[in-house]
C-alpha cells in the first residue's frame, strides 16, 4: 500500500540537552553540522513521502523560519502542539491533516529511510498500525516490542525481563483509527503517549503489524550523544566525510592546514596556517579556526571561532562561541551532571553552549558544561556544570 504523506513529530524541547536546547529545540541541533530534522526529512524523502506535517512546539518559531514552506519542493504543513503533553497528545494535534494512512516519525531521532521503506511496503492497510522494529541488544532504555508472526502483542516501555523483545524504531504506519486509541488510552502522568495509543488498539483486538528491518537508528539524549550521532553519520557513510565532498566551496583552508578524514568543513568557514582539523571534526556554516589550533572528534556549530594554538577534542558548541587563543579543551573521560544525576567517564571534553566567550589561555576539565553567554576570563580553568552568564575568573 502506498503511504506517502508523514506527520513528524518536533515539538519537544530536549531537556537533557540543556544548555544547547536553551534557545532552540533538539530537532534544530546539529548532527555534523546539519539540523536533526533535515536529516529526518531527507530520509523521509528517500523513502518516497511526498508530503510532510510538522508538529512543532517549543522554539516553533525557530523551525518555520528554517525551513519555510517547503523542503526540497515537498510541501510543510505545520500545526502547533500548544503544550507538551507526550508523543500521542503530538500526534493529535495533527489529526485535522491526516484522513488516510500516513506515517509518523520522531523530529529528533536519525532514522535510515530503509527502516522507512520497510514500514510503508508492510503496511497493507488491513492493520491499524505497522511499527518499523530493529535487532538490537540492549532495549531497556527505548521500548521494547514483542512480536510472533509478524503480529505485535505487547509493547513495553523500558523492559527489564529476559523475554525477546525488538527494538522500536519510532516509525510508525498508521490508519486513522490511532487518534481514538489514543484518547481512550489512560494518560499517565499527565502525559498522552502514543506507544499506549498502540497498546489501547491491541487491547481492542485491532491489527498490529511489525517488520523487522536494518538500518542505522541515533539518538541524541544527552550532550555527548551529539558527538556519537555525527560519527555515526559518518561510519554509516551517510555523511561522506571525504575532503572533497566535505569542504564548502566557500570554504578557506590554508595550504599549510592539514584535514584528517572524515571531516565536514561548512561554508565560508576559514582555517588557518598549521591548523589541524579532524579526524572526526565538524566546522558549522562562518566558523573560524586560528593558526595551528586542533580540532579533534568535535562538533563546531556555526559562527564559532577558534583561537590561535587552542587545543578542541571530544567538544560540542553552540552558536556564536568564542575559544581563545591557546585554551586547551583536551577532550578524554569525564563525570557530567545533567539536572541532579551525575554520568561517570562519558567522553565529553567540554560542552560550550550559544555565545559562551572564552577568552584564551584557559583550561577544561573533561565533563565541563558552560551555560549560554557565560565569560571565561584569561587563564581561568573550567570544571563542573556553569549556570547561564556565569563569570569564571582565573
Amino acid at each position: 500500500m502506498d503511504v506517502t504523506s508523514a506527520v513528524v513529530l518536533a515539538g519537544g524541547e530536549g531537556s537533557r540537552l540543556r544548555p544547547l536546547t536553551r534557545y532552540r529545540p533538539k530537532p534544530l541541533l546539529p548532527a555534523a553540522t546539519t539540523p536533526i530534522l533535515e536529516h529526518v526529512f531527507d530520509q523521509l524523502l528517500e523513502a518516497g513521502v511526498t508530503e510532510i506535517t510538522v508538529v512543532v512546539g517549543y522554539g516553533k518559531n525557530r523551525v518555520q523560519a528554517y525551513f519555510g514552506p517547503t523542503y526540497r519542493n515537498v510541501p510543510l504543513t505545520y500545526v502547533t502542539q500548544e503544550q507538551q503533553l507526550g508523543s500521542g497528545h503530538a500526534l493529535l494535534a495533527a489529526e485535522s491533516e491526516v484522513d488516510e494512512s500516513t506515517l509518523v516519525v520522531n523530529g529528533d531521532q536519525f532514522v535510515e529511510s530503509p527502516i522507512i521503506r520497510d514500514v510503508i511496503e508492510a503496511h497493507d492497510g488491513m492493520a491499524a498500525a505497522t511499527l518499523g522494529l530493529l535487532t538490537r541488544m540492549d532495549v531497556k532504555p527505548y521500548g521494547g516490542v514483542l512480536v510472533e508472526d509478524g503480529s505485535v502483542t505487547e509493547i513495553v516501555e523500558n523492559p527489564i525481563d529476559e523475554r525477546t523483545y525488538r527494538f522500536n524504531a519510532g516509525v510508525y504506519a498508521f490508519e486513522p483509527a490511532i487518534f481514538d486509541a489514543i484518547r481512550a488510552a489512560e494518560p499517565r502522568a499527565g502525559e498522552q503517549s502514543l506507544t499506549d495509543g498502540i497498546t489501547e488498539l491491541l487491547e481492542a483486538s485491532a491489527t498490529v503489524d511489525g517488520v523487522i528491518s536494518q538500518g542505522l537508528w541515533v539518538d541524541a539524549t544527552y550532550p555527548w550523544d551529539l558527538l556519537d550521532v555525527s560519527f555515526d553519520l559518518f561510519e554509516a557513510g551517510i555523511i561522506e566525510g571525504s575532503r572533497d565532498d566535505n569542504v564548502a566551496d566557500s570554504a578557506r583552508v590554508h595550504e599549510s592546514a592539514i584535514v584528517r578524514e572524515p571531516v565536514v568543513i561548512g561554508p565560508d568557514c576559514e582555517v588557518g596556517a598549521g591548523a589541524v582539523i579532524g579526524p572526526y571534526a565538524c566546522l558549522g556554516e562562518n566558523a573560524t579556526v586560528g593558526s595551528n589550533a586542533v580540532i579533534e572528534r568535535s562538533v563546531i556549530d556555526a559562527d564559532t571561532r577558534v583561537g590561535a594554538s587552542a587545543t578542541v577534542i571530544d567538544c560540542v558548541t553552540g552558536v556564536g562561541v568564542t575559544i581563545g587563543n591557546g585554551t586547551t579543551i583536551p577532550g578524554g573521560p569525564g563525570d557530567v551532571r545533567v539536572g541532579n544525576r551525575i554520568f561517570e567517564d562519558e567522553y565529553l571534553g567540554a560542552l560550550l553552549a550559544d555565545r559562551v566567550n572564552d577568552h584564551g589561555g584557559s583550561t577544561y576539565v573533561p565533563g565541563a558544561i558552560v551555560g549560554p553567554e557565560a565569560t571565561i576570563k584569561a587563564g581561568a580553568t573550567v570544571r563542573g556544570t556553569l549556570s547561564e552568564e556565569t563569570e569564571v575568573r582565573p
